[in-house]
C-alpha cells in the first residue's frame, strides 16, 4: 500500500469552526468531541463570540476570521467544514467560496431536504433560542426561503436558562433544567403550530436533547449532527462487499 502526505494529522474528516465560548458542551453539542464516532478537528475562531453572532445576521467583520479559519482548517487536511452556530448561515455563500473543500456553515441547509421528503402540506418546526432574531435572511443564505418551505420558528421564552446558559455564557449549565426548557419548548411547538411534519434545530447546543424531542413530538428531529453525519457517509461509504 502507498500512502500519500502532505499534512501532519489524519483521517479528521469534520473541521467544525468554533465559537469563542467558555460554556460546558455536554455530549451530543458539537463542541464535545465524544458526540461523534469518528475523529473532527476543531478550529475556534477568536473574537466570534454570541453577541456578534445573534441579530438579523452576523457581524460583517466576522466574515474575514471565519474564512481564514476555514482555509487553515481545509490545509490541515479535513475533508468538510461546519460551524459551531447556526446563525452563521449568511456567511454561507463566501465560506464556500474561499475553500476547495464542501462546507456547511448551519443545520438549516437540510430544509429543502426535509420539505421534500415530508407529505404535502406539513410544516417544519425550525427550533432557536431567540426567535425573532431568525429571519429570510439566515434562510437565504443557505438556499430558501419560507415562500418555499412551511416553517413555525419555535423560540424560547426571553427567562429561560437555556439562552441565559448558551448566549449569556455561563460556566455551568443543569442538563435536567435545560431538558425540561426543550421539552416544554416542544409542547409549546405542538400547540402553535398547525400540521406539524418535523423538527430542526437550528442551535447546535440543543442537539443533546434531540432524543428528548423527538420522544415527546413523536416526529422526526434534525440538527447538525444530523447533517454531520450525512455528510461524513458520504466521503466514507459503508463497505458491503468484501474487497
Amino acid at each position: 500500500m502507498i500512502l500519500k502526505g502532505g499534512f501532519t494529522n489524519y483521517e479528521q474528516l469534520v473541521g467544525v469552526l468554533m465559537l469563542d465560548t467558555r460554556f460546558p458542551r455536554p455530549k451530543g453539542d458539537i463542541g464535545n468531541a465524544l458526540s461523534y464516532d469518528f475523529p473532527v478537528r476543531y478550529k475556534t475562531v477568536r473574537g466570534a463570540d454570541t453577541s456578534k453572532i445573534m441579530g438579523d445576521e452576523p457581524s460583517p467583520d466576522l466574515l474575514r476570521p471565519f474564512i481564514e479559519a476555514a482555509k487553515e482548517l481545509e490545509a490541515d487536511g479535513v475533508s468538510c467544514i461546519t460551524t459551531s452556530c447556526g446563525f452563521l448561515a449568511p456567511f454561507q455563500p463566501q465560506i464556500a467560496a474561499a475553500v476547495d473543500i464542501p462546507v456547511f456553515t448551519s443545520s438549516l441547509i437540510q430544509a429543502p431536504l426535509i420539505s421534500a421528503i415530508l407529505p404535502p402540506g406539513k410544516t417544519i418546526g425550525v427550533f432557536t433560542e431567540r426567535a425573532k432574531h431568525l429571519t429570510d435572511r439566515h434562510f437565504r443564505g443557505v438556499g430558501w426561503d419560507t415562500d418555499r418551505i412551511k416553517t413555525h420558528i419555535q423560540g424560547m421564552p426571553a427567562d429561560a436558562q437555556f439562552p441565559a446558559t448558551y448566549i449569556g455564557g455561563r460556566n455551568e449549565l443543569d442538563t435536567e433544567v435545560l431538558r425540561q426548557e426543550m421539552i416544554d419548548m416542544t409542547y409549546a411547538f405542538l400547540r402553535d403550530c398547525q400540521n406539524p411534519g418535523a423538527i430542526l434545530f437550528e442551535c447546535t447546543n440543543m442537539c443533546p436533547f434531540s432524543a428528548d424531542v423527538a420522544g415527546v413530538s413523536g416526529l422526526p428531529v434534525f440538527d447538525i449532527n444530523t447533517m454531520i453525519n450525512f455528510v461524513k457517509s458520504g466521503f466514507r461509504p459503508r463497505k458491503f462487499l468484501s474487497e
